[in-house]
Protein backbone atom coordinates (compact mmCIF):
# COMPACT_ATOMS: atom_id res chain seq x y z
CA UNK A 1 0.00 0.00 0.00
CA UNK A 2 1.74 3.09 -1.13
CA UNK A 3 2.43 6.15 1.47
CA UNK A 4 0.45 8.48 -1.17
CA UNK A 5 -3.31 6.91 0.03
CA UNK A 6 -5.71 9.48 0.48
CA UNK A 7 -6.53 10.81 4.29
CA UNK A 8 -10.42 10.11 3.44
CA UNK A 9 -8.88 6.19 2.59
CA UNK A 10 -6.77 6.21 5.42
CA UNK A 11 -9.74 7.14 7.50
CA UNK A 12 -12.18 4.53 5.90
CA UNK A 13 -9.51 1.96 6.86
CA UNK A 14 -9.56 3.03 10.43
CA UNK A 15 -13.44 2.80 10.76
CA UNK A 16 -13.76 0.04 9.05
CA UNK A 17 -10.87 -2.13 11.21
CA UNK A 18 -12.56 -0.21 14.31
CA UNK A 19 -16.09 -0.95 13.30
CA UNK A 20 -15.91 -4.79 12.17
CA UNK A 21 -11.98 -5.70 14.13
CA UNK A 22 -10.69 -8.78 12.78
CA UNK A 23 -9.43 -11.46 15.01
CA UNK A 24 -11.52 -9.67 17.96
CA UNK A 25 -12.21 -12.52 20.42
CA UNK A 26 -11.09 -14.29 23.76
CA UNK A 27 -9.65 -18.02 22.87
CA UNK A 28 -10.68 -20.79 25.25
CA UNK A 29 -7.60 -22.68 24.56
CA UNK A 30 -4.87 -22.99 27.34
CA UNK A 31 -1.86 -22.96 24.53
CA UNK A 32 -2.15 -18.98 24.13
CA UNK A 33 0.30 -16.43 26.05
CA UNK A 34 -2.19 -13.44 27.25
CA UNK A 35 -1.45 -10.21 28.17
CA UNK A 36 -3.82 -7.21 29.85
CA UNK A 37 -2.81 -3.52 28.13
CA UNK A 38 -4.50 -0.71 29.30
CA UNK A 39 -3.97 3.03 29.25
CA UNK A 40 -4.63 5.49 32.19
CA UNK A 41 -5.30 8.24 29.53
CA UNK A 42 -7.71 6.26 27.26
CA UNK A 43 -10.55 3.56 27.59
CA UNK A 44 -8.43 1.09 26.18
CA UNK A 45 -7.82 -1.77 27.82
CA UNK A 46 -7.55 -4.70 26.08
CA UNK A 47 -6.25 -8.46 26.40
CA UNK A 48 -3.97 -9.43 23.46
CA UNK A 49 -3.38 -13.14 22.90
CA UNK A 50 -0.47 -15.05 20.91
CA UNK A 51 -0.17 -18.86 20.00
CA UNK A 52 2.87 -19.91 18.40
CA UNK A 53 3.74 -23.11 17.00
CA UNK A 54 7.14 -24.08 16.08
CA UNK A 55 8.27 -20.41 16.06
CA UNK A 56 5.53 -19.15 13.72
CA UNK A 57 2.19 -17.06 14.97
CA UNK A 58 -0.46 -19.50 14.51
CA UNK A 59 -2.89 -16.87 16.11
CA UNK A 60 -2.85 -13.40 17.54
CA UNK A 61 -6.10 -12.15 18.38
CA UNK A 62 -7.42 -9.67 21.20
CA UNK A 63 -10.77 -8.48 23.35
CA UNK A 64 -11.82 -6.06 25.39
CA UNK A 65 -12.40 -2.03 25.34
CA UNK A 66 -10.34 0.30 23.32
CA UNK A 67 -10.95 3.63 21.25
CA UNK A 68 -10.74 3.65 17.48
CA UNK A 69 -7.28 3.91 17.01
CA UNK A 70 -6.35 1.32 19.27
CA UNK A 71 -8.94 -1.40 18.09
CA UNK A 72 -7.89 -0.38 14.46
CA UNK A 73 -4.48 -0.41 14.70
CA UNK A 74 -4.55 -4.00 16.65
CA UNK A 75 -6.88 -5.42 14.35
CA UNK A 76 -4.44 -4.64 11.50
CA UNK A 77 -1.79 -5.73 13.89
CA UNK A 78 -3.63 -9.57 14.58
CA UNK A 79 -4.06 -9.79 10.21
CA UNK A 80 -0.30 -9.23 9.83
CA UNK A 81 1.87 -11.05 12.16
CA UNK A 82 -0.84 -14.91 11.68
CA UNK A 83 1.51 -17.13 9.76
CA UNK A 84 5.22 -15.24 10.41
CA UNK A 85 7.74 -16.56 12.02
CA UNK A 86 8.66 -15.16 15.40
CA UNK A 87 11.64 -12.97 13.46
CA UNK A 88 9.23 -11.66 10.83
CA UNK A 89 6.53 -10.40 13.56
CA UNK A 90 9.66 -8.33 15.43
CA UNK A 91 10.40 -7.04 12.25
CA UNK A 92 7.19 -5.78 11.18
CA UNK A 93 6.63 -4.50 14.76
CA UNK A 94 9.76 -2.43 14.75
CA UNK A 95 8.69 -1.15 11.18
CA UNK A 96 5.25 -0.22 12.91
CA UNK A 97 7.55 1.56 16.10
CA UNK A 98 10.04 3.09 13.21
CA UNK A 99 7.09 4.46 11.34
CA UNK A 100 5.00 5.81 14.44
CA UNK A 101 8.32 7.51 15.88
CA UNK A 102 8.78 8.94 12.07
CA UNK A 103 11.92 7.28 11.52
CA UNK A 104 12.61 4.91 8.36
CA UNK A 105 10.82 2.14 7.63
CA UNK A 106 10.22 -0.72 5.40
CA UNK A 107 6.80 0.59 4.21
CA UNK A 108 6.33 -2.82 2.18
CA UNK A 109 5.76 -4.99 5.60
CA UNK A 110 2.88 -2.64 7.09
CA UNK A 111 0.20 -3.14 4.44
CA UNK A 112 -2.93 -1.06 5.94
CA UNK A 113 -1.01 -0.24 9.20
CA UNK A 114 0.40 2.32 6.76
CA UNK A 115 -2.76 4.24 7.45
CA UNK A 116 -1.61 5.34 11.41
CA UNK A 117 1.77 7.20 9.54
CA UNK A 118 0.73 10.76 10.92
CA UNK A 119 -0.57 9.38 14.33
CA UNK A 120 2.71 11.30 15.87
CA UNK A 121 1.51 14.51 14.92
CA UNK A 122 -1.20 13.54 17.32
CA UNK A 123 1.12 12.89 20.41
CA UNK A 124 -1.87 12.17 22.57
CA UNK A 125 -3.17 9.15 20.19
CA UNK A 126 0.70 7.44 20.15
CA UNK A 127 -0.36 4.99 22.97
CA UNK A 128 -3.41 4.56 21.28
CA UNK A 129 -1.70 3.17 18.04
CA UNK A 130 0.71 1.01 19.41
CA UNK A 131 -0.89 -0.25 22.80
CA UNK A 132 -1.66 -3.63 21.24
CA UNK A 133 1.36 -3.55 19.27
CA UNK A 134 3.33 -3.61 22.65
CA UNK A 135 1.26 -6.05 24.55
CA UNK A 136 2.48 -8.24 21.07
CA UNK A 137 5.83 -7.77 21.41
CA UNK A 138 6.27 -8.59 25.23
CA UNK A 139 4.25 -11.74 24.64
CA UNK A 140 6.81 -12.45 21.98
CA UNK A 141 9.80 -12.38 24.08
CA UNK A 142 7.75 -14.11 26.57
CA UNK A 143 7.23 -16.99 24.27
CA UNK A 144 10.86 -16.95 23.02
CA UNK A 145 11.88 -17.02 27.03
CA UNK A 146 9.86 -19.82 27.32
CA UNK A 147 12.13 -21.38 24.31
CA UNK A 148 15.38 -20.41 25.71
CA UNK A 149 14.14 -22.38 29.30
CA UNK A 150 13.41 -25.57 27.32
CA UNK A 151 16.78 -26.08 26.02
Amino acid sequence: MPISISPMMMRQIIMDHYEHPHNKRTPNDDRYLKINMNSASCIDNIDVFLLVENGIVKDCCFDGVGCTISTASTSIMTDLVVGKTLEEAKNIIENYKKMIAEDEFDENLLDEAIVFINTSKQASRIKCATIGWNGLEELINESEGEKHEQK
